[in-house]
């Protein structure tokens, strides 16, 4: 588990995805910790999964990690996947079309095709 004061990632590995559970507010000073785990934990893995339930907040600079992720995962041949998380962060996905353009999913262990 990753941690910093106001964010923190469990991280959920299983045989064809890890799953990064991602709990408070991504930010300016979290996002870096976020693209850190996203490189060790998602290298070797079929799939990465950002679960977002319980994250409370996401700006800007979070939203350029996540874009950043999805990206690297193309390149790499993985698939990319979020869940739904506050209003707030579904809010922000919504305005800015990013939410258009990655693929969002129920739960973390919902089977892709």
């Amino acid at each position: 588990m990753a941690e910093q004061d106001h964010f923190r990632i469990e991280i959920r590995n299983s045989p064809d995805r890890v799953v990064l559970c991602l709990h408070g507010e991504l930010d300016l000073a979290s996002a870096p910790l976020l693209q850190q785990e996203i490189e060790s934990a998602g290298a070797d893995a079929g799939m990465i999964v950002l679960d977002l339930k319980e994250l409370q907040f996401i700006d800007s600079t979070g939203l350029r990690i996540v874009l950043a992720a999805n990206e690297r995962s193309q390149e790499r041949g993985q698939e990319f996947a979020l869940t739904r998380g506050s209003q707030q962060v579904q809010r922000l996905l919504r305005i800015t079309g990013v939410g258009e353009h990655l693929r969002i999913i129920a739960s973390p262990d919902e089977i892709l095709v």
